[in-house]
């Protein structure tokens, strides 16, 4: 058994601080700790997947990040690992515990898991170490993990078993902050009259001061964006549906100065729902939630979702967004864009738009991990 202390101060010493995560008792310890490190930031997701969005973002504003859940988290993260950190190239240190470990009495829920949870790792191409028993394993485990992840630009596991790390008591509370959102729905245009895609892309574009990192979710929004003008501060989340916002809000809550644009699209916004809890939370001044609604999965073949029932903007409202606005047509899309890119955030903008995207419409040619090298460059280089 190991101090949470001792293991945490190691990774500060290595330049970990940005932690996110989903609880579970066997990781108390360590999580109580970091959180009541002033040095170090805690987010508590709402799932596992979310996490991994955070920490990416995290990741490319400059910080090195540390994932902690249990191992059935893991199944809510293979779509994330897969898609995102695996072609863009992005570690993270995911510490995941072993709960229904053979032989080991717990709940029958985790027996599955427990028994196939170092195949899966091995599957999804994730190396893995037992998690340090001792102090003096601390050092040579972590190194090992540093190579990994230094010369794979990938994440590395470390599964703790039940008892690992000494009690450590939670000192420290989040409160939240009551914030009276500024809520305006103005959803007035004829479906057959709202813009398309691509137009209201462009008139985003046009209404932003210019210097906003920019994050497109997976499918035709990020294409679009991409056929539109490719640039340095724009990144295509070409896999990973759903995490846009997450990633999105990780760069906005590593960098509190950089301006934050997230287009998101009604799918992928339905899909990860529990983002809106964890951004009303923290509350980044700095990010402006873009959601392009076409009621439809567009990418793949324009098959309806359930935004047609869903008022976002009213959803924003209740999740503690500052300001939540649903406009169609352009005048009020960028009248809204201007007033609320200049307000403490964080925003929600809901626009309503016609679905179908341009014929023979074109893919990123910019490799993903070129990409992130490049997105990265300019934020570093914009916080200067």
């Amino acid at each position: 058994m190991i101090s949470a202390c001792s293991f945490i101060d190691h990774l500060h010493g290595l330049g970990y601080s940005q932690y996110a995560g989903v609880p579970c008792s066997f990781l108390t310890s360590l999580i109580n700790y970091v959180i009541s490190n002033p040095a170090l930031d805690y987010v508590g997701a709402t799932s596992e997947g979310e996490a991994v969005g955070i920490t990416f973002g995290a990741f490319l504003a400059g910080r090195k990040t540390v994932i902690m859940c249990q191992n059935s988290g893991l199944g809510n993260m293979v779509n994330p690992f897969t898609s995102l950190n695996y072609p863009f190239r992005v570690p993270t240190l995911l510490i995941v515990t072993w709960r229904g470990q053979p032989e080991v009495k717990d709940e029958p829920q985790h027996e599955q898991m427990g028994r196939i949870m170092h195949r899966l790792l091995d599957t999804v191409e994730i190396p893995w170490l037992p998690f340090p028993e001792s102090e003096a394993e601390i050092a040579k485990t972590m190194a090992q993990a540093e190579t990994s992840m230094e010369q794979r630009k990938r994440p590395f596991a470390l599964v703790m078993q039940e008892g690992s790390v000494a009690p450590h008591a939670l000192s420290v509370r989040r409160e939240p902050e009551s914030i009276e959102t500024d809520l305006r729905q103005n959803l007035l245009a004829n479906a057959n009259e709202r813009l398309t895609r691509t137009a209201a892309i462009e008139l985003i574009l046009e209404a932003l001061v210019g210097d906003e990192a920019i994050i497109a979710t997976t499918g035709k929004t990020g294409r679009e964006l991409f056929a539109i003008s490719d640039r340095a501060n724009h990144l295509y989340v070409v896999g990973g549906m759903g995490t846009a916002s997450a990633i999105g809000f990780g760069v906005a809550h590593a960098l509190p100065r950089q301006p934050v644009v997230v287009i998101d699209g009604d799918g992928a916004a339905l899909m990860k729902l529990g983002v809106f809890a964890t951004i009303g939370l923290y509350q980044p001044s700095n990010l402006l939630h873009v959601i392009l609604d076409n009621e439809a999965h567009d990418s793949t073949g324009g098959q309806q979702t359930a935004s047609g029932i869903i008022r976002f903007a009213a959803i924003a409202a209740a999740a503690n967004y500052r300001s939540a606005f649903a406009a169609d047509r352009p005048d009020e899309i960028r009248e809204a864009v201007r007033l609320i890119r200049h307000r403490s955030g964080p925003s929600l903008l809901h626009v309503k738009i016609h679905p179908g995207s341009p014929g023979k419409l074109g893919r990123p040619t910019v490799q993903p991990h070129e990409v992130k090298e490049r997105f990265s460059q300019f934020l570093s280089s914009n916080a200067k």
